[in-house]
């Protein structure tokens, strides 16, 4: 303190202000110069005082990486202020410098044995910011000192170091043992150290999936638990988090921690109270309903979920957002606290759009009173996207609740007297969903509706009042009038409209067919010929089809009774919203898409979920599982939103037609369907539906002009064809075993020569050796050993060498693997490093196995699953691979490789080009989706790989050529 009042009134006398910030103010030349020769005189303070300016220098962007040496020199003192300095210049500089960066070991290794704990612990947290692959090897040694410390706070810095240290070079620090001395650390009578150790051990576990680094059981729960209590808050959030990854073996296990967690939610710091709703979250799903303890639980998570809403306006979003998935899971938890999310005048437009959706998610009869007063309330607002999201909430109140149906409709009629364009708008929207939940029902009001037509600008509500003319067109005395008005302008409509507008003129003329013949034929040739839209298009044949060959049946279909809408049109689907649970507190619960969606690189981002419902008998470690009941739970009523492509095709029958002519209903279905995803009407029918059809005078037989194949029925096509493998693809042949190759010559093993190859057979791996002894003595006592490998390969048992091996003799041995070993990554990653042993001495060799071994018979996807994980796969883990000089049949290469477990779901034909979609699964449990192109005459095949391990990309193709090749 001395040193530094001296210094202020130096500054003082020469005039200069009295703060660091005069560092800042220098524009001299020569400035290095002058720093350099500052840095190495004699004064202490005046190299203190050329470090300032130094450090100033560097924070503003000035290169002084110049004077790295004499910056150095100075790192011997005892002044703590200085030597962090120092350290901060050298942090910035040594990637750059790191020749010279090596000159600053022995600092590091001197001051890791200094008397102060605060010099130790600064060493060691510098050391482990310097990313210089040459210094590393240098800092091993004091790092494995500070972490056996006599001082906490040194071990607990020490413990974030090995993480800095592990990801700069993994494979030096699983070498010199510091994993095992971090696991060591959780034990530690320090609970800041446990929670250090935790949190780095987590962080490396993250980047590396399968190490299984963090082997967490009920002692070392107990441990984390009893440290839980005294640490610091972010201490906290690193155990609570990794408590959260932790699955109990029981109910009671899970109530016993659920019992030791609960006293977290009254913490001040709002990231530990999401840290301990996540674990309780995830615990709450092995308690049986039945119990007390569960209600109690029920009943304590409420408080601390409405206090976080008190906090400021960027905390409540999030706390919101988080709460909006908690309430999606478990909404009994909140279901008495909905006057909390009522809105207050000066909340931010985000906050609001938030607590207007948990609203809606709350909405009960026994609430729906006061629910409908608000939203009434906030209808006459003057944020325009409040005031239509309020509107909108009463259409799903209305929706939601059904005693509450009538209230809801007379308040958006009373709305719509307001004439207010956009609450209109969006009125008549809703009304429209109200009308599919509630069929003949409210009909009364759609003369008030009427009365607005011409006011409507916006699609969405066009959309929605054509097709409530169109569905209740009886009902209406000018319908043809109101829906010709609108086909006036029917290129300037957006799609939606044009689309709807088709329907509701053809759902029209078949309940006035006399009346309306000249508008359905009018709107017919618009959407055909005149329009460039496929979509359009293809839904104008399909309709002129269904009415020219029988409009009886298109009555059946086009005014088929339609499923009634769903409740919650917009809820998260049950298993993303279980891996969303599983990240409350992260930002996947703030952007409400899991982390693999938004972080780039994330080699270890895993998917995760909650545990087995107490009494389901689920299995934990089922993702398949997961995703087929996802499917098959689906409640049957949700209409998928529109533009929902994924939503579209998983409500389609994939089953195969029947034999005989198919109905026109169901080739339209098929139609669609084969439009989704990608083809066209000519691929589908086998036609060219170039030229539109002229129109005849009737619809009693098909217009001259039309093409043969749409006038007449279509057996199969469609995603039946897609998907019906039986015709096409013929019979697996046996899996490829690559030939034997040397892996070690004679010379190099004294004598033993060992070729092999690997297989996989009736699925078992296994190693296939010709053991050979060229030497002149008896080989005996062999035995084999595998280095960690990317997959986990291991021998299932001993090498089988019965008899000894008397010189010039050969033999053939069979080692089976399996994939239950300690895994690390490979460069290659099949790469396999092995040694043989036997009474002479212990040999050492690499070789590579190809992947195909690994690809397991349960590897075929079910359909659904297939298109819909190959959306969810980012486009950035496509690879795309050429397989030259390849002289198959699509066929014949599908049945090759279904030899090998590469499963064909889906084929078709596209331009001559056959299109082979295909999965396989690794023993690890990662998906490869591939589309194999295959053009006749052509010998060179395209192979488009996607997989959310990136890497794997390369074996699966050098796998595919080799499989197709031989």
């Amino acid at each position: 303190m001395q040193e530094w009042a001296n210094q202020l009134c130096e500054n003082r006398q020469f005039g200069s202000k009295m703060t660091d910030s005069k560092y800042f103010t220098t524009t001299k030349k020569g400035e290095i110069f002058e720093l350099k020769a500052e840095l190495n005189s004699d004064k202490k303070e005046k190299k203190k005082e050329a470090v300032k300016k130094v450090i100033a220098s560097m924070t503003v962007g000035k290169d002084v990486s110049a004077l790295f040496p004499d910056v150095v020199n100075c790192m011997q003192t005892d002044n703590l202020e200085l030597k962090k300095l120092v350290y901060l210049y050298l942090m910035n500089y040594a990637k750059s410098q790191p020749d010279m960066a090596i000159m600053a070991v022995n600092t590091f290794v001197k001051d890791c044995e200094d008397p102060n704990p605060l010099i130790r612990a600064l060493a060691v947290r510098t050391m482990g910011c310097i990313r210089v692959d040459k210094i590393t090897e240098y800092l091993c040694e004091p790092l494995r000192k500070c972490l056996k410390d006599e001082d906490p706070y040194v071990r607990k810095t020490a413990a974030v170091c090995v993480a800095k240290l592990h990801d700069i070079n993994a494979q030096l620090v699983e070498d010199q043992g510091f994993l095992d001395t971090l696991k060591d650390l959780i034990s530690d009578s320090n609970p800041m150290v446990v929670a250090n150790a935790v949190a780095a051990l987590s962080e490396i576990a993250e980047s590396h999936p399968n190490s299984n680094l963090l082997d967490l059981n009920p002692q070392t729960i107990n441990k984390l638990l009893t440290a839980l209590n005294e640490c610091t808050e972010w201490g906290q959030i690193f155990i609570l988090d990794c408590l959260a990854n932790y699955t109990p073996r029981d109910d009671r296990e899970s109530q016993s921690i659920c019992e030791r967690v609960t006293p977290r939610l009254s913490h001040a710091n709002s990231a530990v109270v999401l840290s301990a709703v996540k674990v309780l979250m995830k615990f709450m799903e092995m308690l049986p309903k039945d119990l007390d303890y569960y209600g109690t639980l029920l009943k304590k998570l409420a408080p601390p979920l409405v206090t976080l809403l008190s906090a400021e306006p960027e905390l409540q979003y999030v706390a919101l957002r988080n709460i909006n998935l908690i309430v999606q899971r478990r909404p009994e938890i909140l279901k008495h606290e909905m006057k909390v999310f009522f809105v207050k005048y000066n909340d931010p437009i985000y906050v609001k759009l938030e607590k207007l959706d948990i609203m809606i998610r709350l909405a009960s009869q026994a609430n729906i009173a006061q629910v409908l007063a608000e939203l009434k309330e906030y209808a006459t607002e003057v944020d325009v996207d409040f005031v239509r999201k309020a509107v909108r909430a009463i259409g799903r109140c209305a929706i939601k609740v059904e005693q509450s149906a009538e209230r809801c409709v007379s308040t958006l009629l009373d709305l719509i007297q307001t004439k207010v364009n956009y609450v209109v708008q969006e009125a008549i929207v809703v009304i429209k969903d109200i009308f599919r939940k509630y069929p003949n029902k409210y009909e009364s009001v759609i003369a008030t509706l009427c009365e607005n037509l011409d006011s409507l600008d916006e699609p969405e509500a066009r959309a929605a009042m054509i097709w409530i003319v169109g569905e209740y067109a009886e009902r209406i005395d000018n319908a043809d009038e109101l829906l010709e008005s609108f086909l006036e302008g029917f290129h300037d409509e957006s799609t939606q409209v044009q689309l709807q507008l088709l329907t509701a003129i053809v759902k029209l003329f078949l309940k006035k067919p006399t009346e309306t013949q000249e508008l359905v034929q009018q709107v017919l040739s618009l959407a055909t010929q005149d329009s460039d839209n496929p979509d359009l298009r293809d839904r104008g044949y399909i309709y002129w089809r269904l009415l020219s060959t029988d409009p009886v049946a298109a009555k059946e279909v086009v005014l088929a009774e339609k499923p009634l809408i769903s409740e919650e049109t917009d809820l998260i689907e049950p298993t993303l919203l279980e891996e969303l649970i599983c990240h409350i507190g992260t930002l996947a619960s703030v952007y409400h898409k899991p982390p693999s969606a938004f972080v780039e690189g994330s080699r270890g981002v895993q998917h995760k979920r909650l545990p087995a419902t107490a009494n389901s008998g689920e299995s934990v470690e089922s993702p398949d599982a997961s995703s087929a009941a996802a499917v098959a739970d689906a409640p049957p009523a949700v209409i998928p939103s529109q533009g929902d492509l994924l939503g579209d095709l998983l409500n389609l029958d994939l089953t195969p037609t029947t034999t005989g002519p198919t109905p026109a209903v169901s080739t339209g279905i098929q139609m669609g369907a084969m439009d989704l995803l990608g083809g066209g009407l000519d691929s589908l029918l086998g036609g060219d539906l170039g030229g539109s059809p002229a129109m005849g005078a009737g619809f009693g037989a098909p217009p001259a002009a039309m093409p043969a194949s749409f006038a007449a029925p279509v057996s199969g096509g469609g995603l039946d064809d897609l998907f019906d493998l039986g015709g096409g693809v013929g019979l697996p042949m046996g899996a490829y075993s690559p030939p034997k190759t040397v892996w070690v010559p004679a010379m190099k093993a004294k004598g033993l020569e060992i070729s092999g190859t690997f297989a996989r057979r009736a699925g078992v791996i296994q190693m296939e050796m010709t053991l050979s002894n060229k030497a002149m003595s008896v080989m005996t006592d062999f035995a084999i050993q595998f280095n960690r490998n990317s997959f986990g390969l291991a021998p299932a048992g001993p090498l089988q060498v019965l008899i000894p091996l008397s010189p010039n003799q050969s033999i053939e041995v069979t080692l089976p693997l399996n994939t239950v070993g300690p895994v690390m990554k490979m460069d290659p990653l099949s790469n396999l490093q092995v040694a043989v042993k036997n009474n002479i001495d212990v040999f050492y060799f690499s070789c590579q196995y190809p992947i195909s071994i690994l690809f397991v018979e349960d590897g075929k996807m079910e359909r659904q699953v297939f298109l819909a994980t190959w959306k969810d796969i980012p486009n950035e883990n496509e690879s795309q691979f050429q397989i030259k000089d390849c002289h198959l049949s699509s066929d014949a290469a599908s049945s090759k490789l279904q030899g090998s477990n590469i499963f064909t779901i889906a084929k078709r034909t596209v331009d001559g080009q056959d299109m082979l979609y295909q999965s396989m699964k690794l023993s690890n449990g990662i998906w490869v989706l591939a589309e194999l192109r295959v053009q006749a005459g052509n010998p060179n095949y395209t192979v488009s790989l996607k997989c959310r391990a990136l890497e794997v990309s390369q074996c699966v193709f050098q796998s595919y050529e080799a499989v197709l090749k031989n």
